[in-house]
């Protein structure tokens, strides 16, 4: 299974953040729609990866608050990525070397999503699950041999 067919599923909805925004509209997209991270793009580059781990570093280092703090100063600037192409159980090997959560996935120099750790282990369960499925049909419907007469042998 690749990256692609976890894209494919999920649908391309994408969000994105200005590596100059405020920490506090970031947050506050995050919050809205219910996100655990956003890809930060400058000028159609990608830049950099925020997530709910470097909002919660940020709040704690300012004492509670995020202050004026721009997204900058807080996002991953080397985030690991992928492309549609890669391997799922490489993605998998690759999020737990770096405990990364979520990773873009490239085409060239072009964003084509993100996925998550949630979306990578629900690929392999949902592909274990299919395997069991066909399993267990292969095996119920295994042909019975008939039993053999002792004289023909």
């Amino acid at each position: 299974m690749k990256v692609s067919d976890i894209l494919r599923v999920k649908g391309g909805t994408l969000f994105t953040v200005s590596p100059d925004q405020p920490l506090q509209e970031a947050v506050n997209t995050m919050s809205e729609r219910d996100i655990g991270s956003l890809v930060v793009m400058d000028h159609g580059e990608l830049t950099g990866m925020l997530t709910f781990r470097e909002v919660i570093q940020a709040i704690v280092k300012n004492g509670g608050a995020l202050g004026n703090t721009l997204v900058r100063s807080v996002m991953d600037d080397h985030p690991l990525t992928c492309t549609p192409e890669t391997e799922i159980d490489e993605v998998r090997r690759m999020m737990l070397g770096r405990h990364a959560r979520y990773m873009p996935v490239m085409s060239q120099r072009t964003l084509m999503g993100v996925i998550s750790f949630y979306d990578v282990a629900k690929a392999v369960v949902d592909g274990q699950d299919f395997e069991n499925r066909m399993l267990k049909a292969y095996i119920r419907d295994w042909p019975v041999e008939e039993p053999r007469d002792e004289q023909t042998l």
